[in-house]
């Protein structure tokens, strides 16, 4: 089975670039429910993944010096942030195998193309629910 049936493409999917603020991207994974997203470069190719812990331990660090205001938040790259824990992207061409590898032990499994260009996610929520019609499939055949 091709991984492109499970495929979330990155036009539906809520990410933050290299260049965004901290506000930023704290106001966009509050609009979305987020507690990680898919952190690009401005050309499109995958560096990590931005969580809330990685957020609330660089608001920590920034409290030391002063927490910020909302509007200072502006002027702080989300590039400041420490990142403890990046999602490991698979290749479009990836087996079957290899993604379920990576979907056990990630929320979500950026996909990327030959030029490391982020194509879009699939999550574990898709794939578990594939395996779930799979299933029920296969038991009412009995």
């Amino acid at each position: 089975m091709n991984i492109l049936f499970f495929l979330t493409p990155k036009s539906d999917v809520a990410y933050v670039e290299e260049d965004d603020s901290l506000r930023q991207v704290l106001e966009k994974m509050e609009h979305h429910g987020y507690a990680a997203v898919p952190l690009l470069s401005s050309e499109g190719r995958y560096i990590g993944t931005i969580t809330e812990g990685d957020l609330l331990w660089g608001l920590k660090k920034l409290k030391k010096e002063g927490f910020p205001e909302l509007h200072e938040m502006e002027e702080i790259s989300v590039m400041e942030m420490i990142r403890n824990r990046d999602n490991k992207p698979v290749h479009v061409n990836v087996d079957m195998e290899g993604l379920l590898d990576k979907v056990m032990h990630q929320n979500f499994v950026p996909v990327v193309d030959d030029d490391k260009v982020f194509i879009g996610i699939v999550t574990r929520k898709d794939v578990i629910q594939y395996l779930m019609d799979e299933l029920k499939k296969k038991n009412t055949k009995y």
